[in-house]
């Protein structure tokens, strides 16, 4: 799950990567952290209601470049309403992508 930079300087790591380091390594699966970026500084979901979580993720990601991956999998600490996942799902859908799972480690 990419962060702002601004975001990632606060907090000093990326929760979503730390996940998915040991994941990759144990499965052989390759990590790719280039190809999705934010490009919004948004407000903490965690801070908001739900109408203003969905609103707050709109247009907040982009593709850096055109991906070949048939198969992804986007993976997050929390999911609440899905709108993180579903933004990203969104653009890869869009450049081909036929599969798209999410792995997270809670659903509330």
């Amino acid at each position: 799950m990419p962060l702002h930079h601004k975001r990632l300087s606060e907090r000093g790591f990326n929760q979503s990567l730390e996940i998915a380091k040991p994941i990759g390594k144990k499965f052989n699966i390759p990590i790719d952290i280039k190809s999705c970026i934010r490009i919004r500084d948004t407000k903490a979901q965690a801070t908001l209601h739900y109408q203003d979580r969905i609103n707050n993720l709109k247009n907040a990601f982009a593709l850096s470049h055109h991906v070949n991956y048939k198969h992804v999998a986007i993976i997050d600490d929390v999911v609440t309403t899905g709108s993180t996942v579903t933004e990203i799902a969104k653009l890869l859908v869009k450049t081909g992508v036929e599969n798209i799972e999410i792995w997270c480690c809670s659903k509330t």
